[in-house]
């Protein structure tokens, strides 16, 4: 199956909410998506609404007049063979909700008031999703075609072997008029050693010894007429008739779809090519010195084979000390390939001693010319002065940064008041950073929220009181593997829903 298109087709979505305000928010938000949009009121106006022209998706609020959000989905779900996902939302409470959502055949479940970065993101992967369902359908529309224009060759033998009668499958397979099969060995189709060999399992099934072909199927080797083999399926089946037993067998050529699978192996052989040269790319990109500076403790768990976090470091000519901790909108290799012009501006304008603030805007036009819209990237960004004692940082998106003592408790909390890089002109971006100073022994931690929403089996999530507890156990050299540990210790078997990352910066 291709990849899907760059740009998917719009979809076109029922908004089923009683609340005219809600409706108006979400027809704006998803008409600037370029989405086609209809609002209706309550559950039987939406099933009116589904019946009379389908939709690709439909929103579908919980508690409406005239019929409510439930018997909604469940009469759209009963009168409708394709899937249509259906996203309940709702402000009541969402375990309950959601498993009731559920079982009325909902798909997804959205708390109100709506993130709506979330629901963006939840429309993509629903983009995709239909992309691939329609590929998906109509390729089996393309197989099902094809094996009804293919008859397949059907041949009765005697007891004997004699070939009885044959369809003109048969000729067209086999290449063989049906007037000069009648009365041949049924032999005379298959190679050596089968063709010498047949009669002999004819005559012990006779005799009642055990079916070799019978009442299955196999795959075997049939031969046309001018000797050249191939691959086919053959089922038998014994006919009784007048005292006399006759065996009818069923052949398809598999020639094609044994190229087919081969063809497939090849295509997934050269997809797994391709990611592991993606990846190796990446890790290039990645994997730079100054992340073994003895200064720096870092690590990156991405949830897939490729992370949406990336973490950088690095030393200027004239001494001073960048480092980066950047959080991609997604997950996957789509997150990776975002986030990776942000680490080479990075470091080509760290080598050139740049201020934060040019970086910041360099940073943000790249990710304005490059990346999607709807996709940005979430960002710390420290600087620390030739001399060490005092620097600056700026954090956009990402979790507060912490500025820590030695022994781990928390000097000052630089929190994250602006917007992630991507989303608005460099004209409307603030890049006011803010000062700190520092000294011997203390840290400073930058983390993604894949560190404190990492959700053990009860939902619990890390959390950032987990995060200072944690800390408090830790001394500055031990304090990377102290957080991994407590993590680990809190997902036990669970994976991370999120890519995890964090670097820690330290004085001396």
């Amino acid at each position: 199956m291709t990849p899907p298109p760059a740009n998917l087709p719009p979809l076109n979505i029922l908004v089923a909410d009683d609340t005219l305000s809600n409706q108006r928010l979400l027809e704006v938000f998803l008409s600037k998506l370029g989405h086609q949009v209809r609002c209706v009121s309550n559950g039987a106006e939406a099933v009116a609404a589904f019946n009379a022209e389908p939709p690709d998706l439909v929103l579908m609020d919980i508690m409406m007049p005239v019929m409510d959000g439930f018997d909604a989905a469940r009469q759209i779900k009963a009168h409708t063979e394709k899937w249509i996902p259906v996203i309940f939302l709702s402000a009541l409470d969402r375990d309950q909700n959601l498993l009731a959502g559920l079982e009325a055949g909902g798909d997804d479940y959205l708390s109100k008031p709506i993130n709506f970065v979330i629901l963006a993101a939840k429309l993509r992967v629903i983009q995709r999703a239909l992309y691939f369902q329609s590929e998906a359908q109509s390729a089996l529309s393309r197989i099902e075609n094809l094996s009804n224009s293919i008859l397949e060759a059907i041949i009765t033998i005697d007891r004997h072997g004699i070939i009885q009668q044959c369809n003109l499958a048969t000729e067209i397979i086999f290449q063989w008029p049906a007037s000069e099969l009648h009365g041949q060995n049924i032999a005379v189709l298959m190679p050596a050693p089968q063709s010498q060999e047949h009669d002999f399992y004819i005559s012990r099934y006779l005799a009642g010894g055990p079916p070799t072909v019978i009442g299955s199927r196999r795959n075997v080797i049939a031969m046309r007429r001018n000797g050249q083999t191939f691959p086919a399926e053959l089922a038998v089946s014994e006919l009784r008739q007048k005292g006399d037993r006759f065996f009818v067998g069923i052949l398809r050529d598999i020639s094609a779809e044994q190229q087919t699978q081969h063809q497939l192996g090849a295509f997934h052989e050269a997809v797994q090519d391709e990611q592991r040269l993606a990846k190796q790319l990446i890790e290039l990109q990645l994997h730079r010195p100054g992340l073994q500076d003895p200064l720096v403790q870092y690590w990156v768990a991405p949830t897939t084979t490729f992370s949406g976090d990336v973490v950088a470091a690095a030393r200027s000519p004239a001494g001073g000390r960048y480092a980066l901790l950047a959080d991609a909108t997604g997950h996957g290799l789509a997150a990776a390939i975002s986030v990776l012009p942000v680490l080479a501006l990075f470091y080509r304008m760290a080598s050139q001693n740049q201020s934060l603030s040019n970086i910041l805007q360099e940073l943000n036009q790249q990710l304005l010319e490059s990346v999607p819209t709807g996709r940005f990237v979430a960002l710390s960004l420290v600087f620390v002065a030739p001399e060490g004692g005092h620097g600056q940082i700026w954090v956009g998106g990402t979790p507060a940064a912490l500025l820590l003592d030695e022994w781990g408790r928390e000097i000052r909390h630089f929190a994250s008041t602006h917007l992630p890089l991507g989303i608005v002109s460099n004209q409307e971006l603030d890049i006011a950073v803010e000062s700190f100073e520092w000294s011997q022994g203390h840290q400073i931690l930058l983390f993604s929220d894949g560190l404190i929403e990492a959700e053990r089996g009860d939902g619990e999530a890390f959390g950032l009181e987990g995060l200072r507890e944690t800390l408090l156990h830790s001394s500055p050299d031990s304090r990377k593997k102290v957080l991994m540990h407590a993590l680990g210790e809190h997902l036990s078997a669970n994976p991370a829903q999120d890519d995890v990352s964090l670097l820690l910066l330290s004085h001396s």
